[in-house]
């Protein structure tokens, strides 16, 4: 699962980050109980998209500290899974971060890496890429990464460079790991802030669109067919559905042969009702968000979640 939880930030201030909207007297007026529903509210999302079981990894953005972390999975009804958490702080302004959670009986880190991204072009910095290697309780093994891409303030063509750079680096890291073994099971997933047909995931990142030969050592975006077969969308931008948020698989993973597969089939975007609310601007729903502008909405965020289920050979 992933999902982008929209400005998760806990309420006290961060002197070496830009957090003041999110403080109580700050713009947002961010306050505790603010903070502890926001915690709730994404509490419910995870264990609703899981039914009885919780997903066994979640990949979550805009998370800005251990603080909000804690909060969401030790002091919710998420306490009873057993959640532990992969973070690092990244170098962004606002202090949003990417974050691994995964139920530590059912999944094993064996290596945890901040892929730092420094564009060669200006030298600035921007959010780092979290990989995350580990075994299922079978012991079959599972590169993730959790990925948000920069924003396209100031223009898509504009900012593109950047997000083209950032897919430059993963796709160097996920050839590392073809070299070695073409078969590897990869999960590229997060908020990339460009559609499945963008330059820099269908051509920097190379991830395939076409599903009819799958060919190991490749990467390819089911979230391609979520949008142009299913016609579906995570998130809503002037009336109109996207898909920014890209589920990313390896060939391996698309072979039912393999020991854990999984199928165009099995990618979802969780679309349920609660999340959703009337877009009185244009036409039927958009997502349920915290805030609209500097107005408390009190929903979820302005994104849906994404997941993948993934299938086991006995």
């Amino acid at each position: 699962m992933f999902y982008n939880s929209e400005n998760f930030f806990d309420y006290s201030h961060d002197t070496l980050k830009s957090d003041n909207e999110f403080l109580p007297d700050g713009a947002k007026h961010w306050t505790e109980s603010k903070f502890r529903q926001k915690a709730l509210n994404l509490c419910k999302v995870i264990t609703a998209i899981g039914g009885w079981e919780p997903p066994e990894v979640v990949g979550l953005c805009e998370v800005e500290n251990d603080i909000a972390i804690n909060q969401l999975i030790q002091k919710t009804p998420l306490s009873k899974f057993n959640y532990q958490s992969i973070h690092f702080e990244s170098p962004d302004n606002r202090g949003i971060d990417v974050v691994l959670l995964y139920r530590k009986n059912k999944f094993f880190p064996i290596d945890t890496t901040k892929i730092p991204i420094t564009f060669p072009f200006d030298g600035k910095n921007t959010r780092d890429v979290l990989y995350v290697k580990g075994a299922t309780t079978r012991n079959d093994t599972l590169h993730i990464f959790i990925n948000h891409w920069p924003s396209r303030w100031g223009g898509q063509m504009e900012s593109e460079p950047r997000r083209m750079y950032v897919a430059s680096v993963v796709k160097h890291v996920t050839d590392s790991i073809f070299k070695t073994n073409p078969k590897a099971n990869i999960i590229v997933t997060g908020d990339f802030n460009d559609e499945p047909e963008n330059k820099s995931i269908i051509e920097t990142l190379d991830a395939r669109t076409e599903y009819d030969k799958i060919k190991l050592g490749e990467l390819y975006n089911i979230s391609y067919y979520q949008k142009t077969v299913k016609g579906m969308g995570s998130d809503k931008y002037n009336g109109e559905w996207g898909i920014i948020d890209n589920m990313i698989v390896s060939g391996g993973l698309l072979q039912k042969k393999n020991s854990i597969y999984t199928t165009l089939d099995d990618a979802h975007i969780f679309n349920a009702e609660f999340l959703l609310e009337k877009d009185e601007a244009h036409f039927g729903f958009k997502p349920f968000r915290t805030y609209i502008g500097f107005k408390y909405n009190g929903g979820y965020s302005d994104h849906l979640p994404i997941f993948i289920d993934i299938r086991r050979n006995d």
